[in-house]
């Protein structure tokens, strides 16, 4: 496990964010939350049958407890998960260009459902706020769908594709939370951040005078 300090504020109750996404990180410091980015690993294999909110929900308390095991017991612990499903198929990393262009022509001009869960867990207290978001395609033709795999944006994304980057022209209509989508529901996180005494529009550090 590695600890990454994100402009912590030595003030605030320790933050820890479980996530090596990106993504989330920005998230955070876009509502003002200073944090550490703590690197953990899961098993993120779908159970049989296991629905969206189940997994994700697991996914991320999962990930809080794995990172709450090497801190202290005051430690907050802040993890996330996303994923989707669209017409019933799971949609994942993609493994390769033809796994990556088989997803989008499945979300071609229909409505996929994405998933996340926001966990929070501090002093042996684990709560989870869940979000489910509905997102219409755009028809995709597979030249395009091609050419997105070939700017090499979707290669790490859930579902093949990134709403906040490229990928967000194929999106027609969005029921939900677009953080959400993005990795974290930001209304959600910042009610469960209150709750463990954490608080939003943190002031800026000078991190030459601590």
């Amino acid at each position: 496990m590695t600890i990454e300090p994100q402009s912590f504020l030595p003030q605030s109750p320790p933050l820890f964010l479980a996530s090596r996404s990106p993504r989330r990180a920005t998230l955070l410091r876009q509502i003002g939350v200073h944090f550490y980015a703590i690197d953990v690993d899961v098993d993120e294999r779908w159970h049989p049958n296991e629905a969206l909110n189940d997994y994700v929900t697991r996914l991320s308390q999962e990930k809080a407890r794995a990172a709450s095991l090497f801190l202290p017991a005051n430690a907050v612990v802040l993890a996330a998960d996303t994923a989707g499903i669209c017409a019933g198929e799971r949609l994942n990393k993609p493994h390769d260009e033809a796994h990556a262009v088989a997803m989008l022509q499945k979300m071609s001009g229909r409505t996929h459902t994405v998933g996340t869960a926001v966990s929070i867990s501090c002093a042996g207290v684990l709560d989870t706020r869940v979000v489910t978001s509905d997102i219409l395609f755009r028809p995709l033709s597979l030249k395009e769908c091609h050419n997105y795999w070939a700017s090499g944006e979707p290669r790490d994304k859930a579902g093949g594709y990134a709403i906040q980057g490229l990928g967000g022209v194929f999106v027609e209509r969005l029921t939900g939370s677009y953080s959400a989508v993005v990795g974290l529901p930001l209304c959600e996180t910042a009610a469960l951040l209150q709750k463990f005494g954490i608080s939003c529009w943190q002031p800026a550090l000078n991190l030459d005078h601590p």
